[in-house]
């Protein structure tokens, strides 16, 4: 089992293993909003990318539930919804799937057994994903919500 020593290297079978940090990406110059990169409060980023736990909520085997939830999140996110696939599970009625967006996507793994739901909203450009937040808050009637926020592609 890897462990790690002092943050700087894991150890494995009596090895260090290396690890890598990114390299600093030099940004290219492009016409403006071309690449739907945004600046805000002074960093440049590929977009917002928000991890959402639903806890206790409702409706979670409803396919038509989701899928207008997913479809008004997009609305509300001002993004463009290019396609929507979803797959419901046997016996659990779990549902998983995804809206494909020109700006990036919104994904949703259900548990129904456990009022549990992870929903992905990662957008680029001028969407603003925050939005959709209180549409699926507003679908699924969570009684706790916990929200992770990473920025995407930060330059």
């Amino acid at each position: 089992m890897a462990q790690r020593k002092h943050g700087l290297a894991a150890i494995a079978g009596g090895q260090a293993l290396q690890r890598s940090a990114p390299a600093p990406i030099t940004a290219i110059q492009s016409p403006e909003g071309a690449d739907h990169f945004i600046t805000r409060d002074g960093v440049t980023f590929a977009g917002s990318h928000l991890i959402i736990d639903l806890w206790e909520a409702e409706g979670l085997d409803d396919k038509d539930r989701i899928e207008q939830a997913m479809r008004d999140a997009v609305d509300a996110a001002g993004a463009t919804l290019l396609h929507i696939h979803l797959h419901t599970f046997t016996p659990s009625g779990g549902i998983s799937g995804v809206a494909v967006l020109a700006e990036s996507h919104i994904s949703v793994h259900t548990w129904p057994e456990r009022g549990y739901a992870a929903f992905d909203v990662f957008m680029c450009g001028d969407a603003e994903p925050r939005k959709a937040l209180k549409v699926l808050e507003d679908a699924f009637a969570p009684k706790r919500v916990v929200i992770g926020i990473h920025k995407r592609g930060v330059l």
